[in-house]
């Protein structure tokens, strides 16, 4: 029995260096989130992409 594939969700945009908040300049992702980015459910993920990352990149923006 074959599983499902999971679609892996990545806001990384190739632009990968942290600024001085410790956020990256590209995906708005801490290091520790990047780092454990593999191992989040594709629900957590979710969330990251819808809620969490736009907050940061309006605030960055504002």
């Amino acid at each position: 029995m074959n599983s499902p594939v999971r679609a892996i969700l990545s806001p990384c945009i190739g632009i990968c260096r942290l600024d001085d908040e410790g956020l990256c300049e590209g995906c708005h992702r801490t290091g520790s989130e990047i780092a454990c980015w593999s191992q989040l459910s594709d629900g957590q993920r979710q969330q990251f992409m819808e809620t969490v990352l736009p907050l940061r990149e309006a605030r960055r923006e504002g």
